[in-house]
């Protein structure tokens, strides 16, 4: 795998490293000791699916918070993603930054969402699945989540937005909600 670091710590954009013959190619797409070995959190306990029928659709922000914040790393195995990580970890060198990478099946590239970070997608086509494994089991009573056109991250997303659950548009924004702690 090839590892590509970004300015957000502990993030990654992750290639497959293909050995190709006449049949096609092989690739690793998860090794704990390549993981172990850039510091990230080799755990992996849950793998999830999203399908998304309709270009246009958003995901996020979303984290979860002690004793279950989690790692992700996110493949698109249909379709195609802009996906976005936003670091919101306070003692960061890249707080409140983000950044957003295309990911689809025909690029093969993963994500890799370090704990601490935010998570969220934008459909680029239509029918898009998605793939996530998770180092940390889901808690409810740990999900959180912030407004996905937030001012305080200026995310572009690339596309008309058509499509987000009732509970992606309620989120707070982020600074209003941090107020309260200041």
């Amino acid at each position: 795998m090839i590892f590509q670091k970004t300015i957000v710590p502990n993030a990654f954009v992750i290639d497959i490293e293909r050995l190709e013959d006449s049949r096609g190619f092989f690739a690793r797409s998860w090794c704990v000791r390549e993981f172990e070995a850039h510091g990230l959190n080799p755990q992996l306990v849950q793998c999830n699916i999203s399908f998304n029928q309709k270009k246009g659709t958003l995901r996020g922000l979303h984290f979860q918070t002690p004793p279950f914040a989690e790692a992700k790393l996110v493949r698109c195995t249909r379709g195609a993603i802009y996906d976005v990580i936003v670091d919101i970890r306070p003692d960061s060198a890249a707080y409140l930054i983000h950044i957003g990478v295309t990911l689809s099946a025909e690029n093969r590239t993963m994500l890799y969402v370090p704990e601490g970070c935010l998570h969220g997608f934008l459909t680029l086509t239509d029918d898009v699945e998605v793939c996530y494994q998770m180092s940390e089991f889901y808690s409810p009573a740990c999900s959180r989540g912030y407004r996905w056109n937030d001012p305080a991250f200026a995310i572009e997303w690339p596309g008309e937005i058509t499509v987000i659950s009732e509970k992606d548009q309620q989120y707070p924004d982020f600074v209003l909600e941090h107020r309260h702690y200041v």
